[in-house]
This record gives C-alpha cells, structure tokens and sequence, in this order.
C-alpha cells in the first residue's frame, strides 16, 4: 500500500514537534521525523495493525518519542489526521478529518 496521506493539520503537528525537539537538542528532531517516517512505513504495510481508538480512528504510538499518529482508512487510502503527544487530550484530534 502507498504511503499514508497527511492531512494540513498533522503535518502542522510534525513540524510543531520536530521544532520543539530541535530546540530541546540538535538532531532530535531529526530522530523524531524518522521515528514517524519509520511509523508512517509500519501503517502503510500493515494499516489493520493500530488498534481503534475512537469510531474508526486507529492509533499508532511511535517508538522512543511519546507520540501517536492517529489514521483512518477512507476507501484505498490512509489518512492521517494528526501526530500528537500521549497527554493531549482526545478531543484534539476527535474532530478532524
């Protein structure tokens, strides 16, 4: 399967972080991209894997970042509607699409 599609508001919340962990230390940012692009490859092969979360949005929590990329399968495609900390609260992402 292709990769998934980022909608506007989850690559804002990439960039968003990336910058955080950039200012935190150089190369973290970095780290962290290729911890979600690292994700976005996992959710592309195997896009049944992420459990659902809320009605038909799945979650996949990246790897030494605590950070979770939220998707939906619409049709063929794989749609991320957000990349966000484990504490934000749910209703962040709930209402994208």
């Amino acid at each position: 399967m292709k990769l998934p599609i980022l909608r506007p508001a989850a690559a804002a919340d990439v960039e968003g972080a990336y910058r955080w962990y950039e200012e935190q230390r150089a190369g973290l940012g970095d780290a962290f991209l290729a911890a979600v692009g690292a994700s976005l490859e996992m959710i592309a092969a195997h896009p049944l894997a992420a459990p659902v979360v809320h009605k038909d949005t799945r979650r996949l929590l990246l790897r030494r970042f605590p950070y979770g990329v939220f998707y939906r399968l619409v049709g063929s495609e794989i749609v991320v509607v957000g990349c966000l900390h484990a504490k934000r609260h749910p209703r962040v992402w709930r209402g994208r699409r």
